[in-house]
């Protein structure tokens, strides 16, 4: 997978048992969530953000579509 390795290790490098990994190894471990989750989180605020500058309603379409299917 080519974005597994943008931080230069990857899944396989820690799929051994855990119970024996360095301290080292989990702070890494640590770090690539951290920055996985910081980049998810921005990205989808961004993509929010630009959502609402062109005035596109997702969640409101799908509370009329959820009243409309009880309606008929």
């Amino acid at each position: 997978m080519v974005l597994g390795d943008i931080m230069g290790f990857s899944e396989s490098d820690y799929a051994y048992n855990q119970s024996r990994a360095h301290s080292a190894d989990m702070f890494f471990i640590k770090a690539r969530m951290w920055f996985w989750g910081s980049f998810t989180t921005l990205s989808a605020l961004l993509i929010g953000n630009m959502m609402g500058v062109f005035d596109i309603n997702i969640m409101g379409w799908l509370v009329d579509k959820l009243w409309n299917s009880w309606g008929h």
